[in-house]
């Protein structure tokens, strides 16, 4: 199910995009979050938006899935400016957003509702080609409320996928798993999402997440966002990753440069945030 789109041409554009909050008082500033990000995707391809805690990287993917808007510049996707939300515009969250009154395969069904493009049987099949490509087919008949948070995140992604989306946006969805659980999660996601040829974009904070999943990493700084660098980890590592990858020499020397650079931007986070001293 690939998309038919030219992989040549760019297929999301970040362009020159601003966004400010007002303050919450009447006098006091607005707030700048992201400041002229400019960036873009060709289809199939994996982003990683990696930076500090509140640098504004999520407030960006919210844009791209038009969750957001842009105070000034614009977000286009397959040639149209994204106004809002829409089934193109795939979402899975760090929260297990599964319903609890509903088996797996019905969670996973319910990701098709809104599809008017396929019959009643063609769902069905497309909600089991997702429970059987997510590794659920044994549960499909089991409550999301009796199954582990890994596998709930699967259900979610599962779910997300059999709605048809162009692009798959993921706001740190392993974030809240431990470490075995959440390398799973990572390999047969890059699985999926080159069986099925979806543009990511993934957010995180975890540097060792980004350099192992991204086809590119967009490094993005401290508050308000710029982007730093942009890094081209499929040149070093290939496009092929296991979990082996991780004890590759590329992989240590790649992760080490993305470390520091994480780092720095880090500090300058705390910068922000310090209290002023007495006397200064």
């Amino acid at each position: 199910m690939k998309p038919a789109t030219d992989p040549k041409q760019d297929f999301l554009v970040i362009e020159r995009v601003t966004k400010e909050f007002e303050a919450s008082d009447k006098d006091g500033k607005s707030i700048r979050v992201i400041d002229g990000v400019s960036l873009s995707l060709k289809a199939g391809e994996f982003a990683v938006f990696l930076g500090p805690s509140g640098c504004g990287k999520t407030t960006l993917m919210r844009m791209a899935g038009g969750l957001d808007h842009p105070t000034s510049g614009e977000v286009r996707l397959a040639g149209e400016v994204v106004t809002g939300p829409d089934r193109r515009k795939g979402m899975v969250f760090q929260a297990y957003s599964s319903f609890p009154w509903l088996t797996v395969l019905g969670n996973i069904r319910f990701g098709l509702k809104y599809r008017h493009d396929v019959d009643a049987a063609e769902k069905d099949r497309i909600a089991r080609h997702y429970l059987k490509m997510v590794g659920l087919e044994d549960f499909a008949d089991f409550f999301t409320n009796r199954i582990s948070g890994g596998m709930r995140q699967r259900v979610a992604i599962a779910r997300t996928l059999a709605a048809g989306p162009d692009i798959l946006l993921m706001d740190e969805p392993f974030g809240a798993l431990d470490a075995q659980t959440r390398e799973f999660l990572q390999v047969q996601l890059l699985e999926i999402a080159r069986a099925e040829g979806k543009t990511v974009i993934f957010v995180t904070h975890d540097v060792e997440e980004a350099v192992f999943l991204a086809d590119r990493i967009f490094m993005f700084s401290a508050r308000p966002a710029t982007i730093i660098e942009e890094i081209d980890v499929t040149r070093t590592l290939g496009a092929r990753r296991v979990l082996e990858t991780k004890q590759q020499q590329d992989f240590f020397r790649l992760r080490n440069h993305v470390l520091d650079l994480m780092r720095v931007q880090a500090r300058k986070t705390e910068e922000i945030f310090r209290p002023e001293a007495v006397g200064e």
